[in-house]
C-alpha cells in the first residue's frame, strides 16, 4: 500500500502540483461520504478548517478506494470514517462487519471448549440435524426437542439436569451434542465436550507430569459439560472413582447441567460397566454411587434409528 505521504510527495514531484492537488481534491469532495459530512457540520466548519483538513479527506477516501479495490490497507479490517475532533476535521478506523463477525465467530468458538472431540463437532447445528423418526416420544425427535428446549430454558442460576443419550453406533448422539453446545456458545455459555475414553488415557500419560489434578478440576468446574463415550472403554478403579466419580461429585454438589452419550442404557453402564473395573472385579456398590450421580445430574433418552455414518 502506498501511504498517504508518499503519494503526495510523488504530487509534489510534477510540474504542476496545484493542478494535481485540485484534481485529486475535486474527487474527494464529489464523494457522497465527504459531501454529507461536510454540509453535517457546516455550521462549525469554515473554509479555512476545511482547507487544513484536505489531507484527512483525502486519507478518508483514498483507504475508502482501497478497500473497495480489495486493496491493502493502512489498518486491515477497520474502514474509515470521518469525525470532528476540537474544530478540526480528522478520521477514525473502525472494525468493518466482517471483523465484528470474526471476531464474535472466535468467541463463539473459544466459549466450546474440546478434548479429543471429532472437528465437525464446529459446524454442528441443530438446523442440519438429521430427523427421520417420526415418534415425537423417543428417538431422534425426542433427543433433538429435549436439547432445544435446554438450550432455550438455561439459566446459570438454576439447577437443569442435562441428557443422556443412549443409542447404537452412528445415530447421531455426539453431533446432537454438539450442536447444543453450539447452540449454548450463541447464548454466551460456556461448555466444554470431552470425548472420555481419550481423556482417561490423557489423564494417565498426565501423571507422570503431575498434573492430572489440574486437567480434572478444569473439566468438573466447565458451566456445560459434555461426556461423550462413556463405557466405550473398560475403566479401572481410579479412573472411574478418582476421575469420573470427583467430576460428577463436584458438579452434583454444585449444581452444574451435566450431558452423556454412550451406546449402554443407564442400567446397563451401571451393570456391565461401572460394576465392572478393568481388571474384572466387581463392586456393584461403587457403581451404584456413580450411578446415583449420573441420574441427579441427566435425563435418559433413548436415541433410535439407522446408522447414519454408512448414509450416502
Amino acid at each position: 500500500m502506498e501511504s498517504l505521504n508518499k503519494t503526495i510527495q510523488k504530487m509534489m514531484q510534477g510540474r504542476n502540483v496545484a493542478a494535481n492537488m485540485d484534481q485529486i481534491m475535486k474527487q474527494v469532495y464529489a464523494d457522497p461520504e465527504v459531501r454529507a459530512f461536510l454540509n453535517q457540520h457546516r455550521d462549525r466548519l469554515s473554509a479555512e478548517s476545511i482547507r487544513r483538513g484536505r489531507s484527512k479527506l483525502y486519507e478518508f477516501f483514498h483507504e475508502k478506494q482501497l478497500i473497495k479495490e480489495g486493496k491493502a490497507t493502512v489498518a486491515p479490517g477497520y474502514s474509515p470514517q470521518l469525525q470532528l475532533d476540537g474544530g478540526q476535521i480528522d478520521v477514525t478506523y473502525v472494525p468493518t462487519q466482517q471483523l465484528i463477525e470474526r471476531r464474535h465467530q472466535e468467541h463463539l468458538r473459544q466459549l466450546v471448549n474440546s478434548i479429543n472431540m471429532p472437528k465437525f463437532i464446529r459446524q454442528a447445528t441443530f438446523d442440519n440435524y438429521y430427523l427421520d423418526d417420526q415418534n415425537a416420544t423417543t428417538g431422534r425427535v425426542a433427543a433433538y426437542s429435549a436439547a432445544v428446549e435446554f438450550v432455550k430454558s438455561y439459566s446459570p442460576d438454576r439447577f437443569q439436569p442435562g441428557l443422556y443419550l443412549t443409542g447404537s453406533f452412528g445415530v447421531g448422539k455426539t453431533y446432537l451434542l454438539a450442536a447444543t453446545a453450539n447452540a449454548l456458545a450463541q447464548r454466551d455459555v460456556a461448555t466444554t465436550m470431552v470425548h472420555f475414553p481419550s481423556f482417561a488415557v490423557e489423564l494417565k500419560n498426565s501423571i507422570r507430569n503431575n498434573n492430572a489434578g489440574e486437567k480434572i478440576d478444569a473439566v468438573k468446574r466447565s458451566p456445560v459439560l459434555m461426556l461423550d463415550d462413556i463405557g466405550a472403554d473398560a475403566m479401572s478403579t481410579w479412573v472411574r472413582d478418582d476421575v469420573l466419580g470427583v467430576i460428577l461429585e463436584y458438579r452434583m454438589q454444585e449444581e452444574l447441567p451435566t450431558f452423556f452419550s454412550s451406546n449402554f442404557s443407564m442400567a446397563e453402564l451401571e451393570k456391565q460397566h461401572l460394576a465392572i473395573n478393568s481388571q474384572g472385579v466387581v463392586e456393584p456398590v461403587k457403581a451404584a454411587r456413580i450411578m446415583e450421580r449420573i441420574e441427579f445430574l441427566s435425563r435418559e433418552i433413548q436415541m433410535n434409528g439407522e446408522n447414519l455414518r454408512k448414509k450416502g
